[in-house]
């Protein structure tokens, strides 16, 4: 049996991979009603204005820009927010 180590604990391969099934199962189940792109006033009221500000200074974002409107992908927000940073 092959075993994964890492820093805090040791786990079987299969184990390892099945929770990554897991995971990516409910991702998709939570993201799929998700429209393509969102308004920034949007984004600003789920993600909060400082992420996606920050987020897309960093160059994390795409930025679709129509007269009078500013709108982001929904799946990079997601992306971003599910992303560990660090900001020290």
């Amino acid at each position: 049996m092959k075993l994964l180590q890492f820093p805090d604990k040791c786990v079987s391969y299969q184990t390892f991979v099945h929770d990554v099934a897991a995971q990516v199962a409910f991702f998709m189940k939570a993201d799929r009603k998700d429209p393509e792109r969102i308004s920034q006033n949007k984004a600003f009221s789920i993600f909060g204005r400082g992420n996606v500000e920050r987020w897309r200074k960093n160059g994390r974002l795409t930025v679709f820009k129509r007269p009078g409107k500013v709108e982001y992908l929904t799946a990079e927000l997601r992306y971003c927010q599910r992303t560990q940073q660090d900001y020290f």
